[in-house]
């Protein structure tokens, strides 16, 4: 068995059996992912049973330094407040302690709507910036309200393609002319589902993916979700693709299926299969 297999086998059994918010942090060498500025993150809609503050822990266990939360998740166990915009200011500041404590950033924020008109899109940049949030991650079609507002607030804003939507003619006939902080979220299990070939779309989108929900399939069409490498969709052939592309940005990690001890080691499989390609690809010898 290979270090990398045998790497990758021991992550999965830490996952399985022990990722508690009292288990010890996973030790990951995330140092070239840094450095070629692809780096992962986690949606936390894969631990849409848990809370944001467990899912938080769950990051932190796995060796991830990023998060991508959506609009809805509860906050705290057992707590009725919901994850979004709405939040009032103490909860916000329990959430960056909860952040920072753990050693995580809060990078990216969707699937949410983003109001088209000025003073409805500046309160969702404010609260983002407010954040710490990178990318903004909606369905909402780009206008120049919105265009105007990334180059302000420095933050992305990226057209997440849930099954036959913002596909990637679309995402360039919306981005013409507007800022290169404008793109496409590629989800590339939805790409799978639709028919169409991820490296193919990456490349037709040239330079405009901003940002991922990296996923692989064992084939197109409707299907679960399984870890990366194992399937049909090419991830080596992304990455490389990435790569070439110059991207830098944040890859977020999702599944939509799965009970909690498989999605623990599936992460876990992930992150080791990106880790090891990466360094693979950029230092093939």
């Amino acid at each position: 068995m290979t270090s990398i297999r045998l790497f990758g086998c021991l992550m999965a059994l830490l996952a399985g059996t022990c990722l508690s918010a009292n288990a010890a942090t996973v030790a990951r060498d995330d140092a070239l992912s840094e450095k070629l500025g692809i780096k992962l993150s986690v949606q936390c809609y894969t631990y849409r049973a848990l809370s944001l503050f467990e899912t938080i822990d769950k990051a932190a266990l796995l060796g991830l330094r990023y998060i991508e939360p959506y609009p809805g998740q509860k906050v705290r166990p057992g707590g009725p407040e919901k994850m979004g915009r709405g939040l009032g200011d103490e909860l916000n500041q329990e959430i960056l302690k909860k952040l920072a404590d753990r050693g995580v950033r809060m990078v990216a924020y969707g699937v949410d709507d983003v109001p088209q008109d000025e003073a409805g899109a500046r309160a969702a940049f404010t609260w983002a910036r407010m954040m710490g949030v990178e990318v903004l991650v909606t369905a909402a079609k780009p206008n120049a309200v919105h265009d105007r507002l990334c180059n302000e607030f420095h933050i992305r804003l990226v057209l997440h393609n849930h099954p036959k939507q913002w596909q990637p003619d679309a995402v360039l006939a919306a981005c013409m002319g507007l800022s290169p902080m404008i793109g496409a979220c590629a989800d590339t299990g939805h790409w799978m589902t639709d028919g169409l070939e991820p490296v193919a779309q990456i490349k037709k989108l040239d330079g405009r993916v901003l940002h991922a929900h990296f996923k692989d399939r064992a084939g197109f069409g409707p299907g679960p979700d399984i870890p990366l490498g194992t399937g049909k969709s090419d991830d080596r052939g992304m990455l490389a693709e990435l790569l070439h592309e110059g991207f830098k940005g944040y890859l977020s990690l999702e599944y939509e299926n799965g009970t909690i001890p498989e999605l623990d080691a599936n992460l876990a499989t992930c992150i080791t299969f990106v880790d090891s390609t990466l360094a693979s690809l950029t230092n093939p010898h």
